[in-house]
């Protein structure tokens, strides 16, 4: 009996050595031996987007309209971030520490583990220099971006623009997230889905320095980005700088378009503006002073928004149905009289036959032709 209890003493100071080493090795990793922190930190994953080239658009001669040109956005992850020069930071970036703080608060309030934009298109110059000290910042990374550049400074309004995604188009479209890019109206916009391609996304390895140690499991669960399909348009690229230069200092719009395949060759509307205005980190400023000109209005699209009368360009075709439902022939003639009825009518030769009614724009020979229509008895009472 006596055995058995010093068996059982023996066996429960072993059990508790055994722990107490556990327990004092735990404190040591934990709290007293960085080495081991860091080789935790070692095997930080970072998880990167691979945003595709956005599809380049043509006119219809094969004339290039929109391309694209490398940008970098600085991203950050503040769950990573540690105490850093704050001051050499910003001057390697040219930014402000009002600046900063307001960028890591707001990237703090969006999410403390998933990455978001914290500087956007930064120039190539500035991250040639910034890349050589982003190990000195943990947590930063480079994402390398598209800006849309074009041939011509024409189009603005036919071509759209690209800009950032908001909340609500978050909230609507779960393809899209903070910090993404969207065609807004024009092309740019009406084929959003065919441009924009499909993003990628590849998994890094990286040290506590921010340095990328490698691929994660050798690539194997990256995936690849599909660049966007190229558009073809419609458009005549010379013809449509001419009609600019056409509306230069004027207010009005042009459409040209081909009758035997409805296909718009031309859609200017002037006031303009150069499309290159709303790209990169100064399109906010250059859209708030286009929206605030409310004497010129450059945003409002007078091809497509604005509400005309035909005026005198319908006439020709209140000539074709004419003679189309045989009411008229082209030799017949009406007087004009200065006008019919309430509608009045400028000086020229009367009586006169189509012809010299389409060269005069006589308004009561069409009036009449007008009247006969709807009175051909063709169609009853």
């Amino acid at each position: 009996m006596k055995d058995y209890s010093n068996r059982k003493y023996f066996v429960i100071a072993v059990m508790f050595l055994v722990a107490l080493t556990f327990l004092l090795r735990l404190f040591y990793i934990q709290v007293i031996e960085d080495k081991y922190r860091l080789s935790a930190e070692n095997n930080v994953l970072r998880y990167e987007v691979q945003y595709p080239a956005r599809g380049l658009i043509y006119d219809r001669n094969g004339e290039l309209i929109v391309y694209n040109q490398a940008a970098y956005d600085l991203m950050v992850v503040p769950a990573q971030t540690s105490e850093m020069d704050t001051l050499a930071f910003c001057e390697s970036l040219g930014i402000t520490r009002d600046f900063f703080i307001e960028r890591m608060i707001a990237a703090k309030n969006y999410s403390r583990r998933a990455p978001s934009v914290f500087l956007k298109q930064v120039s190539a110059e500035t991250y040639a220099d910034f890349q050589e000290k982003l190990f000195q910042y943990p947590g930063f990374y480079v994402q390398t971006r598209t800006l849309r550049k074009y041939s011509k400074p024409v189009g603005a309004h036919l071509l759209g623009y690209v800009s950032e995604v908001d909340e609500a188009q978050i909230k609507n479209n779960p393809y899209y997230k903070m910090g993404d890019y969207i065609g807004t109206q024009g092309i740019e916009g009406a084929y959003e889905t065919v441009l924009r391609g499909t993003k990628g996304v590849k998994i890094y390895m990286v040290d506590v320095y921010n340095r990328i140690q490698g691929s994660y499991a050798d690539g194997e669960f990256d995936t690849i980005p599909v660049q966007g399909n190229d558009i073809y348009s419609t458009i005549d690229l010379d013809l449509q700088e001419y009609g600019e230069k056409l509306m230069k200092n004027k207010t009005g719009s042009i459409v040209v378009i081909e009758p035997s395949s409805g296909e718009i060759l031309t859609l200017v509307t002037a006031p303009y503006y150069d499309p290159g205005l709303l790209v990169g980190r100064v399109r906010s400023e250059n859209y708030s002073k286009l929206l605030s000109d409310t004497v010129f209005k450059p945003l409002f699209n007078r091809a497509t928004m604005a509400s005309y009368p035909p005026g005198s360009t319908f006439k020709p075709v209140v000539g074709l149905i004419g003679l189309q439902e045989g009411v008229i022939r082209p030799t017949t003639e009406f007087e004009c009289n200065y006008g019919y009825l309430f509608v009045g009518c400028h000086n020229h030769a009367s009586p006169l036959n189509l012809a010299d009614a389409v060269s005069t724009s006589c308004n009561a020979y069409f009036c009449q032709v007008f009247r006969k229509t709807i009175e051909n008895n063709v169609y009853g009472s």
